[in-house]
């Protein structure tokens, strides 16, 4: 009836680990709060995950793509090439006044990480690449002479709204940043 199967603990251990990295980061969301938070046991968590780098590497790639299916949905609702990418910003702003909103979980992430190629790091450059193409096939779609640095640039202007948003609590990042895309699209 009502029986937990494998696939559900996994899940319901991967939904908490994302929520409470997100709220605290990595190295505050320890074990026992897992457990406790989860209501699940150590064993349980053991039995799906090696060890607590490669849960948060789950969490995070889900993550990834739970968000990468979002924003495209919501900036794909634009009509034209040049509205979906301005869109790009609009669907930011809109993140950013929701409620528990704690900035880029990728940057975030990178931040607690030392290394380059630290699995955690790893996932955030991946979730970077995957923003990255999707501006540049948006780029592409609007006619861009050069989709690939217009990309980049609007990668830039894309994270630095979000970090701006977080530590400024300046939701008006968004807009700052649509503006000077608006320069850089001449439209």
């Amino acid at each position: 009836m009502n029986e937990i199967t494998s696939n559900d603990t996994r899940d319901i251990i991967l939904d908490v680990t994302e929520k409470l990295i997100y709220k605290s980061g990595i190295a505050a969301t320890g074990m026992d709060l897992l457990v406790k938070t989860a209501g699940v046991s150590r064993k349980s968590i053991y039995r799906y995950f090696a060890n607590k780098e490669e849960l948060t590497v789950a969490a995070l790639q889900r993550r990834d793509v739970r968000w990468m299916n979002w924003y495209r949905s919501e900036v794909g609702k634009a009509q034209t090439p040049a509205e979906r990418l301005l869109s790009l910003f609009t669907v930011l702003k809109a993140w950013f006044a929701s409620e528990g909103f704690r900035g880029c979980a990728f940057i975030n992430t990178s931040g607690e990480t030392g290394d380059a190629q630290d699995p955690v790091r790893l996932v955030a450059k991946d979730h970077k690449q995957k923003l990255l193409d999707y501006v540049r096939e948006l780029c592409a779609e609007h006619g861009a002479q050069d989709p690939e640095t217009l990309a980049k640039q609007l990668l830039i202007l894309i994270d630095g709204a979000i970090t701006v948003a977080l530590v400024m609590g300046d939701h008006s990042a968004a807009d700052n940043a649509q503006c000077m895309a608006r320069k850089l699209l001449d439209l």
